[in-house]
């Protein structure tokens, strides 16, 4: 009795004026309007929210109208409030980013809500020469014939300069046009009307390369010519005097523009290239293809106990790959460790990512097994915060990774998501992926739920992705062959990020206590 009224007595004494925690508030939940009266789909992926970078990303089919998106549901962590909810009580115009205002404990907080909308646009012309010109900004299009070709009589083929319930004036398509001066037409969309500018210039080159990305046993040709013609490639190595023609199972046509994949190449070796057309030939092109690079200690035979970190390098290595067991153990121990080859000269020869619940009784949280190349930055509580990636700059095309699985139930699911509560008691599933991106430094991690930031297959620096995963368990050990979907040839990586888990969804701590992914090598592969 004595030390409770000790304890109020003090109690009495504190002062009101403490500050405030250094919370922001987040969204829980921010959902869109799916679909339109007709049935189409007007959302091409799920909504994005990113509390460390305070964004809202909504990604748009064609079918939507992007000047009114329309907000069904949004809810914002306890305790915090919007200073400004008014915006939501009518349809979004998000042809640029909404600035929305937060508040909790007394601090303002700006998160932008921003669209994201990929819309084909094309058009084609008898005897066109290369892909037309289209200029979103400026409503201008510009396509180029040869110097034969008329201007005043000219087939137009095809248009599309706006979704599909967008309707043109006057509509061209399948009429000969009059070119000599730039043609205007009016697209109506969602009741607006939007002026655009049609050109056709002329040129007297016929057949053009106009560019080679030379990846390492890969390169990529891009040429233009008259639509129509017996188009293609040819190449040769600088020291050879023979052109090779490129297959045409190696070649696709878009028009008078066409696109040659060439593979089997040497790496640091020089070539030439010109594009064909009937018997005319482009100017030529020499390029220098890339170098075979793999990952450091990519069979995991290096590892170093520290204390009770179990790390992925030697004691003197310079460290490549990352684990959670800096977080792991301060609950319990590694539950990423090495994998015992008495064949080897260290005798570790793989790595062994086991999900586990870490901690006493009620008292601590599941971690999933994992490895990624990159860092472990720091402990954020009970949670982590990750920097992955390596430098790199060559164009891998697939990652072939040797493991085995073992699976049990999910026994864990995220305590601030109730959306993966269902999953309890569904068999854990497994996953390794691998992604080349132009970042300008490594790529940051955070999974405690407050400032969550995980990583996007459709982050705008992703350059190629590929992933591997099962829901089933694999009893030996396999090799699994992911292929890396590039989004440009020409985009030249900066960092390459190769992760893997025992638990798919261990970043939200949902897996099962035991799932066991053990992973013997990477190795990165450079053709087709």
């Amino acid at each position: 009795m004595a030390a409770v009224m000790l304890a109020v007595s003090l109690g009495a004494c504190v002062s009101n004026d403490l500050p405030y925690p250094w919370v922001q508030p987040n969204v829980s939940t921010f959902e869109v309007k799916s679909t339109d009266a007709d049935g189409h789909e007007l959302l091409a992926a799920p909504v994005d929210i990113d509390s460390a970078a305070r964004t809202v990303t909504i990604y748009l089919t064609e079918w939507a109208n992007i000047k009114s998106v329309e907000v069904t549901e949004w809810k914002l962590s306890d305790e915090s409030e919007c200073l400004n909810p008014e915006i939501f009580e009518t349809p979004l115009n998000l042809t640029h980013p909404v600035e929305v205002m937060f508040e909790l404990y007394n601090r303002e907080y700006t998160w932008s809500i921003v669209a994201v909308q990929n819309i084909e646009r094309y058009f084609t012309v008898g005897s066109q020469i290369g892909s037309a010109v289209i200029d979103v900004d400026n409503h201008s299009v510009t396509a180029v014939v040869p110097m034969a070709q008329p201007l005043d009589n000219i087939a137009v083929r095809t248009l599309k300069l706006a979704g599909p319930l967008a309707v043109m004036s006057p509509d061209i398509v399948g009429s000969h046009v009059d070119f000599t001066n730039p043609v205007k037409i009016v697209v109506t969309e969602f009741g607006e009307e939007t002026e655009w500018t049609l050109s056709i210039t002329q040129t007297d080159v016929s057949v053009d390369l106009e560019r080679v990305d030379a990846w390492t046993n890969v390169a990529w040709l891009y040429g233009a010519a008259e639509v129509g013609k017996a188009n293609g490639f040819e190449y040769r190595l600088a020291s050879a005097d023979d052109w090779t023609v490129v297959p045409q199972e190696w070649i696709t046509h878009d028009g008078g523009s066409f696109t040659g994949r060439l593979v089997g190449l040497q790496p640091e070796a020089e070539y030439v290239a010109r594009a064909v057309s009937d018997d005319e030939h482009s100017a030529e092109i020499e390029f220098t293809t890339g170098s075979i690079v793999q990952l450091p200690n990519s069979n995991f035979q290096n590892w170093w106990l520290d204390g009770k970190v179990w790390n992925p390098w030697g004691a003197n290595d310079t460290p490549y790959w990352g684990t959670g067991n800096k977080g792991a153990t301060t609950l319990g121990q590694s539950n990423t460790t090495p994998l015992d080859d008495p064949t080897s000269q260290t005798s570790y020869g793989g790595a062994q990512l086991l999900t586990k619940f870490v901690g006493v009784g009620v008292f601590g949280k599941l971690a999933a097994g994992n490895l990624f190349a990159g860092d472990f930055v720091a402990v954020d509580g009970t949670n982590g915060i990750l920097a992955f990636g390596r430098e790199f700059t060559e164009r891998p095309t697939k990652l072939r990774a040797r493991l085995k699985y073992s699976n049990v139930a999910i026994t864990h699911t995220s305590t601030s998501n109730p959306n993966f509560s269902y999953m309890k008691g569904e068999p854990d599933t497994c996953i390794v992926w691998c992604a080349l991106g132009d970042w300008n430094e490594q790529f940051e991690i955070r999974t405690k739920p407050s400032v969550r930031k995980l990583f996007s297959p459709t982050d705008p620096g992703v350059i190629a992705y590929g992933q591997f995963q099962s829901g089933e368990p694999i009893d030996d050990f396999i090799d699994v062959t992911i292929d890396l979907d590039y989004v440009a040839t020409n985009r030249v990586p900066k960092y390459i990020l190769v992760t893997a888990s025992a638990s798919k969804y261990g970043d939200y701590f949902t897996g099962g206590n035991g799932s066991l992914l053990t992973i013997e090598s990477y190795e990165l592969l450079y053709d087709y």
